[in-house]
């Protein structure tokens, strides 16, 4: 089973509440635990800087949000998770990306457009308000993708352009430069929970209508008394379409519990009790982690800890990737510049090649192999070594028909990789025609 690297960006601005929880920590924390998956998880601080320019708001959110995700069930042992800051290798892939990405690509990105809309409406300059990080923010998400090599990116839907925007840059520098980078794919939740906030509206810290994650006990039940509710009195039947109250507790609750609530809406529940209900059921998944928050909030050092550790598995990852596209760009040392004979004997050493050899039993026979030596096709054997040679020969023509040539001279215990057999010809091909 081939490993599959997920990668998910956290923005470190504001406090998490049940909404963040139930849409997105819950089940990216369900996700990290699956079998066949190596995933990342990284607090974007150099984002942040764009939306926010409040220091202190900055690190405390850092602080918050770290906690949150590990008192929440991610294990830094089974994932890489770290602060994307402590990466260095980010800004230089930043710099190297933004320098083949088009800015008319980046102009339609779609907050750049809306801040240019907006700025039209008002009849100011199209790019009043619009600094450079918020232009470039397309090819520094790309760089927290590609420095990873990334296959999937799980996001809302307002970011999957985000997601093809990375593709698009990428293909740019490996047509440049070569294959170095994973061209990601976007992966967007069918169903992701969306909360109804105290006011019914969505969950959002834009209205104001947030309940925090780990606020205290007796908070959290203020909180939840304060949830916006009709006038029905207790005995009257209430409906479960659109009350807000129903939704949040279905989001906690089993399926079991949430017909037992959906019961005693209809027998009139009052809604003091129904509030009661969520409370309980909300605290007793909530506390357990709520402990541990405080925990790891009162000791920001064992928080830091787990973030160096987490970046120091990152750039064992990073740095020789880095150090790979820099001499992919020509970024080099001087001293290692080689002659040109010196580069075309390295070039030819890193070519797929054939060998023609002859068995014991007199037989002629020939083998193509990858640049590591890895055997890609093994020959049936021939009387006559011209016949090989031949055989050998008509595999390379430019309009072969390799499926039917590799029937006849492949050995038929051994099944060959047509794909990589084809790729390594192109290769060969293109090493003879320059």
């Amino acid at each position: 089973m081939s490993i599959q690297r997920v990668l998910t960006g956290i923005t470190p601005t504001g406090t998490p509440h049940l909404g963040n929880y139930v849409g997105a920590i819950r089940p990216a924390i369900a996700a990290s635990r699956e079998p066949g998956v190596e995933s990342f998880y990284f607090l974007a601080d150099y984002h942040a800087l764009i939306k926010c320019d409040e220091p202190a708001r900055i690190q405390r959110s850092t602080l918050e949000i770290a906690a949150t995700w590990v008192a929440a069930g991610l294990d830094p042992e089974r994932v890489t998770f770290y602060r994307q800051s402590d990466i260095p290798e980010i800004p230089e892939l930043n710099w190297m990306l933004g320098c083949v990405t088009g800015k008319g690509l980046l102009n339609r990105a779609h907050a750049y457009k809306a801040q240019v809309d907006k700025n039209t409406a008002a009849g100011a300059e199209p790019d009043a308000e619009v600094s450079v990080g918020l232009f470039n923010y397309p090819v520094l998400m790309a760089a927290d993708i590609l420095m990873f090599k990334a296959h999937k990116v799980p996001v809302g839907r307002d970011q999957v352009q985000h997601i093809e925007m990375a593709r698009d840059i990428a293909s740019s520098f490996n047509h440049l430069y070569g294959e170095h980078l994973v061209l990601p794919e976007a992966v967007i939740e069918a169903s992701v929970a969306t909360l109804p906030g105290l006011d019914g509206r969505k969950m959002s810290k834009s209205y104001d209508n947030t309940i925090p994650l780990f606020l205290p006990r007796d908070e959290l039940k203020r909180r939840i008394g304060s949830i916006v509710t009709d006038s029905r009195a207790p005995g009257q039947a209430k409906d479960t379409e659109g009350s807000a109250l129903f939704q949040i507790f279905q989001a906690f609750a089993s399926a079991e519990e949430t017909d037992g609530l959906r019961q005693a809406y209809a027998d009139g529940i009052a809604w003091g009790d129904a509030k009661q209900k969520l409370f309980e059921r909300i605290d007793r998944e909530v506390a357990p982690m709520r402990d541990n928050y405080q925990s790891l909030i009162d000791n920001p050092a064992r928080l830091e800890d787990l973030l160096q550790a987490g970046a120091a598995k990152a750039r064992r990852i990073a740095t020789p990737l880095i150090a790979e596209l820099r001499h992919a760009v020509g970024l080099r040392r001087l001293s290692a510049a080689s002659t040109p004979q010196a580069q075309q004997k390295s070039a030819r050493a890193a070519l797929p090649s054939f060998k023609q050899y002859r068995e014991a039993d007199g037989q002629f026979r020939f083998k193509l192999q990858d640049a590591k030596g890895q055997l890609l096709l093994q020959s049936r054997g021939f009387a006559a070594p011209r016949d090989a040679a031949q055989a050998m020969t008509a595999l390379q023509a430019p309009a072969a028909d390799l499926a039917a040539l590799l029937a006849d001279a492949a050995d038929t215990g051994f099944t060959p990789d047509e794909s990589a057999i084809a790729q390594a010809l192109a290769l060969l091909a293109a090493a003879r025609d320059s």
